[in-house]
């Protein structure tokens, strides 16, 4: 089932001028959330089996170590593809933009997505390199097709939100921030930008 939240926010924003400069409006925004250069070898099991007790372990995680571990291994099932030739072209995905090479990023993953739509890491990576180049338009639509392969996605939803915040709709990032910390509680910085944006929002306790 598609979430109906991003498609529904992503329709009003879509009309508004995004053009803005990242951090524009708000200096002490969080950083895109990436996966971890060092990820843990995939394991057996079915995908989606595998996901679903992850995020499972992930909501009742002890302690802050063992939330990254799942965290770490969730990435995997996200990033790491069956599919060599995918392998092969994310791994110049990486190196292109750890060059800001990020015309050629989009080019590659591209490429990725018109040979595998279906694999959720090039939607999201995508996402990020439009971010990075002020292209909220195109990020937001990649947002949209990252969530709807995978709703349970924190690094998108946290995506959205960062998106939103920028572009002024602190309501709506609101929304997003929370969503991506009910799917994980453990995420870094998200719980302060959740409690800055609620008082804005919503005013303080009194």
């Amino acid at each position: 089932m598609r979430s109906r939240f991003p498609i529904l926010a992503l329709g009003a924003v879509l009309g508004l001028s995004l053009a803005l400069p990242a951090a524009a409006q708000n200096p002490q925004r969080h950083e895109w959330i990436h996966p971890p250069s060092n990820l843990p070898k995939s394991g057996h099991g079915g995908p989606s089996i595998k996901l679903d007790t992850l995020f499972e372990a992930l909501k009742i995680a002890p302690d802050e170590d063992s939330a990254k571990a799942i965290e770490e291994r969730i990435w995997t099932v996200w990033v790491v593809s069956s599919s060599d030739t995918t392998n092969l072209l994310m791994s110049r995905v990486k190196a292109a933009t750890d060059d800001k090479d990020y015309d050629l990023a989009l080019k590659l993953l591209g490429a990725v997505i018109a040979i595998n739509p279906k694999y959720v890491e090039a939607w999201n990576q995508r996402a990020t390199i439009y971010y990075l180049k002020d292209d909220y338009g195109h990020a937001l639509a990649d947002i949209r097709e990252v969530l709807a392969l995978e709703p349970r996605h924190f690094g998108a939803w946290s995506g959205l939100g960062l998106i939103l915040q920028d572009i002024g709709d602190d309501k709506h990032a609101l929304e997003a921030y929370r969503k991506a910390l009910a799917i994980d509680p453990h995420l870094e910085h998200i719980p302060d930008v959740v409690k800055t944006l609620t008082e804005k929002v919503e005013g303080r306790d009194i």
